[in-house]
């Protein structure tokens, strides 16, 4: 509780500092909507956010400490929304967050981002969505989208096998998944994609969560996966702390990914 009250501490004062819009809709839904923090020139990398909760909790708006450091470093920031289980299914959620990154890349450019430049980060849940992003096949979500949309993810304490949520009380009843959906929503059993997925684990978080940061790097190959690493003496909420940090390899890691490492 004390990780959640600081995320939204420091959350109010980067909204209340940064110039951003705030809730732009991404679809029709009233869930569907992001946050877009702009870099100081035009034409910036754009970084899009996707915060966990393993789909079934927290907001954007937990999310927006993200932004500040990589606004300096010269990128532009998206955080996104989506529906919750269990009024959503994780289905649902993967098409909304499609549906953003299609926003960005055929927006963007209106506020100062490359659509070009595309990366996606994402936390626990958000890492099985920012996974899912990277290996979505765009052209057929819709042919005018390209084909390498996201250029490059980056994930944090990712869920990418989903099958043992089916067994776990606390979350199964609202997860709602049955063998299929499991299977077909893990990207562990996704063709691994051509763009690189940097996979990052808490090195104090559960034997679970090591495993599946493994798994990933297993199922798609160290092309598709150069950096598979547990950051030490990071759990699985202080590991999100990283990703704002600008001393922190992580944070490195971000900014190599958006072109921006120096």
């Amino acid at each position: 509780m004390q990780i959640l009250r600081e995320w939204a501490d420091r959350s109010a004062a980067a909204r209340a500092t940064l110039r951003g819009t705030l809730d732009i809709a991404y679809g029709a839904g009233p869930a569907e909507r992001l946050d877009l923090f702009p870099a100081a020139s035009a034409g910036a990398p754009v970084l899009v956010y996707i915060h966990g909760g393993y789909w079934r909790a927290l907001d954007k708006r937990d999310a927006s400490f993200i932004a500040p450091p990589f606004v300096a470093a010269g990128a532009l920031v998206v955080v996104t929304n989506y529906s919750l289980c269990p009024t959503a299914s994780i289905d649902t959620i993967v098409r909304q967050q499609r549906a953003a990154l299609a926003w960005v890349w055929r927006h963007i450019a209106a506020h100062g981002g490359d659509p070009e430049r595309i990366v996606v980060a994402g936390h626990s849940a958000g890492g099985h969505l920012a996974a899912t992003m990277l290996a979505t096949d765009w052209p057929a979500v819709d042919p005018a989208l390209p084909a390498d949309l996201v250029k490059g993810a980056l994930s944090l304490s990712g869920v990418f096998e989903l099958e043992p949520l089916r067994h776990a009380p606390f979350l199964a009843p609202d997860l709602k998944l049955d063998a299929d959906s499991a299977a077909r929503l893990s990207p562990i059993g996704f063709a691994a994609p051509a763009r690189p997925l940097f996979a990052l684990v808490g090195g104090d978080e559960s034997e679970e969560f090591l495993r599946q940061n493994a798994a990933i790097a297993a199922a798609w190959g160290a092309a598709a996966v150069p950096v598979c690493e547990a950051v030490p003496g990071r759990n699985h909420m202080s590991v999100l702390a990283e990703l704002a940090e600008p001393r922190s390899r992580t944070h490195r890691l971000a900014l190599e990914l958006l072109g921006l490492a120096t």
